[in-house]
């Protein structure tokens, strides 16, 4: 499909999936434990990926082996360390602190990308991180500024701000991607690394008597982390940096928080306020000047 070869596009699709997982990883946070629903959530994407990349993965385990060191501790920061410290930080945080935590990403990846690949940002890239920011901020405050004097900070919050340098190394790591690896092959690489380096912390949660509620709703949030926040989610994420910069794709997590706030609307019946609005409009403005907007070129001096 020709539409789905925008990188932005892509990244605004993978913040949506990504935005869900975080609602179902807060609503179900009682009846999964956290390293079970990360097991569990990887465990059912590799069922999902293996069938579809199988031929490409078998030609290509001499790559992926070659690149080891690449492909293992990227394989560890998106399949086992960044979301196992997500889903132990939404067992205690609220939306609301989660939420402004990670809208730090964009600016992460920044200072990671002018450290490790030497990219420097324009006046008009940082003026457009700046109103995204905003935009996210009056989301998440709900347009209280007063809001943000009130915040308290608890082990969630720094379980979820010790991950953001971590998916924002992730993100600005994708640049080196290994000439010929196949997207999909990696992505299996990746689920079965995420599966067996999760394997032990799985076991060591359920010696200490933390145990999966098997309800309906704890299946369908296991469904729904596997195929959109595993599966789907990276195959857009890690696509559209083939065409973008870091800097970029992690400006596009601004939307995590619009698109919550749009499925708490959808799901959980919250109404849409002005500060929604006004809040998007900054969202999209900061985008527009980072992904569309060009600077007038000067006219040549004769």
């Amino acid at each position: 499909m020709r539409f789905l070869q925008s990188p932005h596009l892509l990244l605004a699709l993978a913040m949506l999936c990504w935005a869900g997982n975080w609602v179902v990883g807060r609503a179900i946070h009682e009846q999964i434990p956290p390293l079970t629903l990360n097991f569990w959530r990887w465990a059912g994407s590799l069922l999902l990926i293996l069938p579809v990349s199988w031929l490409s993965l078998r030609q290509q385990w001499p790559l992926l082996f070659r690149n080891w060191k690449w492909v293992l501790p990227m394989a560890a920061i998106a399949g086992a360390i960044f979301q196992s410290m997500v889903y132990l930080g939404l067992q205690s945080t609220t939306a609301l602190n989660g939420a402004l935590i990670v809208a730090l990403v964009p600016v992460v990846v920044v200072i990671i990308a002018a450290a490790l690949l030497g990219d420097r940002i324009g006046r008009r890239q940082g003026v457009g991180i700046l109103l995204s920011l905003a935009g996210a901020v009056v989301i998440i405050v709900h347009g209280e500024l007063s809001v943000l004097r009130a915040l308290t900070f608890n082990p969630g919050d720094l379980w979820i701000l010790a991950a953001v340098p971590v998916w924002s190394l992730y993100t600005v790591l994708l640049k080196r991607w290994p000439a010929g690896l196949d997207r999909m092959s990696f992505l299996a690489a990746m689920a079965l690394i995420g599966v067996v380096l999760q394997s032990p912390l799985y076991v060591w949660e359920w010696t200490r008597g933390l145990h999966m509620s098997v309800t309906t709703e704890s299946i369908a949030a296991i469904a729904y982390t596997a195929l959109f926040a595993s599966f789907l989610a990276f195959v857009f994420y890690n696509k559209a940096l083939e065409r973008t910069t870091p800097a970029v794709a992690g400006l596009f997590h601004h939307l995590h928080p619009a698109f919550t706030a749009l499925l708490g609307m959808v799901f959980l019946g919250e109404r849409m306020g002005w500060y929604h609005a006004l809040g998007v409009a900054f969202i999209a403005s900061g985008l527009y000047l980072t992904t569309v907007a060009r600077p007038p070129v000067r006219a040549a001096l004769k």
